[in-house]
């Protein structure tokens, strides 16, 4: 157990490589209760949300999640976010904002600063007092489809609903960030205890583990999936990152966009790419990267990878280094470790 912006946090129930197989090949549980949720309610909170984040919200509709980005006015990134838009019981629209738990306190002030026009959007945080539980794997949906009533296979992914969890009111949707199917639930904080034994004791006979945050970061490497205060930051531009897909510029006013418009029109200086390391030798966040000799990059985030049994890295490097094939080296504690650039992700899962 580690603390983690605040919260007790496992890195690992046993082992991590075994954990991270079991996500692999049937399910792994995680609680991600440390994740920042806050609710958004009011007529205005779409054209709200429009204003502040990356991604376009106006026309979601519910039952809708999008992976976006709040920007600062340089364009850089405060958060990566996830935004769903949803109807309670009475089926009264609202939007739920999932933020990274070391940022919420962040995300929390800058909403404050930047208040919606008039009284038409307000606010809350819920993190304490719910619970957010993803459950990833091929076996993921099969052994959570017992607690809840909602046919799991007919949620689209990166899609959500407000329905039942072991007879709780709970939201669900098809999310997660391991590379892998599956779902992530979130319920009142009082019922989590029953709902992830429940759970457990669901998947233990197909090998489904409860996995913790080592193995999270194993499994979001191979998936090429940036994190924050790794492959993003307030020091970088999202665009280096290569995630345009949650970039929506066009016939658009967020916080950051002119700024993005900008980079968006110069050359890019650097680019997050993957590295295959030969041998067994680990790169770590900071390693420098090397072509010739000479440094070009640095490595944002590094692990030796269970499913390919091999050192695997994330880095930026220079632009004209960054396609597949180039050859490189990592200096892995004054040893120069030969590495080859990848496409991202590492890992794709079976169709």
């Amino acid at each position: 157990m580690v603390d983690f912006a605040g919260w007790s946090m496992p890195v690992q129930y046993g082992s991590i490589v075994a954990e991270h197989i079991a996500t692999r090949t049937a399910a792994g549980l995680f609680d991600v209760s440390h994740m920042g949720r806050i609710r958004f309610t009011g007529p205005g909170t779409a054209a709200y949300l429009d204003s502040l984040i990356t991604r376009r919200v106006v026309d979601m509709q519910p039952g809708q999640v999008r992976y976006g980005l709040m920007t600062n006015d340089a364009g850089y990134t405060l958060d990566d976010i996830l935004v769903y838009h949803l109807r309670d019981a009475q089926q009264a629209p609202y939007h739920l904002l999932v933020v990274n738990a070391s940022n919420r306190e962040k995300i929390l002030s800058w909403l404050r600063r930047h208040p919606p026009r008039g009284a038409d959007s307000q606010f809350v945080d819920l993190t304490r007092a719910t619970a957010m539980i993803a459950v990833q794997g091929p076996r993921a949906l099969e052994i959570t489809q017992p607690l809840v009533p909602l046919e799991l296979q007919s949620l689209k992914y990166y899609h959500t609903a407000e329905t039942l969890v072991d007879g709780q009111s709970a939201i669900v949707s098809r999310t997660g960030y391991t590379g892998e199917d599956g779902c992530e639930l979130i319920l009142p904080a009082t019922q989590a205890t029953a709902v992830w034994e429940r759970i457990l004791a669901a998947g233990r006979d197909c090998g489904a583990r409860a996995a913790g945050l080592g193995c999270r970061d194993t499994l979001r490497l191979e998936a090429g999936m940036p994190l924050y205060g790794h492959e993003l930051s307030e020091a970088l531009s999202p665009l280096q990152a290569g995630i345009e897909f949650a970039i929506n510029l066009r016939e658009r006013i967020f916080i950051g966009r002119d700024a993005l418009v900008l980079q968006e029109s110069q050359p890019l200086r650097q680019q997050r790419v993957g590295l295959a390391l030969e041998g067994k030798r680990v790169p770590r966040e900071g390693y420098v990267v090397l072509r010739d000799g000479a440094p070009i990059g640095t490595v944002t985030s590094g692990t030796f990878s269970p499913t390919f049994d091999r050192p695997i890295a994330m880095a930026y490097v220079e632009a004209d280094a960054a396609a597949p094939g180039t050859q490189l080296a990592i200096d892995v504690r004054g040893q120069p470790i030969p590495a080859t650039v990848v496409a991202l992700p590492f890992y794709r899962r079976p169709k």
